[in-house]
């Protein structure tokens, strides 16, 4: 199972070291979970500060629970350490499923 994450940054700034220091910090600690990532994206736009991921949870995982593991971690405290969160506006996710003709699966 897929989910795709839309997380809205208050400014450029935060965005820029939301996703080059933390965000990208989170790839090793969701892999010590089982979550892969499949793919981080920033935004193209003077006016939204969005980073967007895609992530693949264990099939047999129930991806709110394993979310919150991950996020009450130490390892995610330690991803999350010295960055402000109130700099996140919002968090979007949705879950997906890949079609039968999907090259990802």
């Amino acid at each position: 199972m897929f989910q795709l994450r839309t997380y809205t940054l208050r400014s450029p700034e935060a965005l820029q070291q939301y996703a080059t220091v933390h965000w990208s910090r989170h790839l090793e600690t969701f892999k010590a979970f089982g979550v892969t990532t499949v793919g981080v994206w920033t935004e193209r736009s003077a006016v939204a500060h969005r980073l967007v991921a895609l992530i693949r949870y264990p099939s047999d995982a129930d991806p709110e629970q394993l979310t919150r593991r991950i996020m009450a971690s130490s390892e995610f405290a330690a991803d999350m350490a010295g960055f402000d969160v109130d700099e996140i506006a919002d968090v979007h996710t949705e879950l997906l499923d890949p079609t039968v003709f999907s090259p990802i699966h």
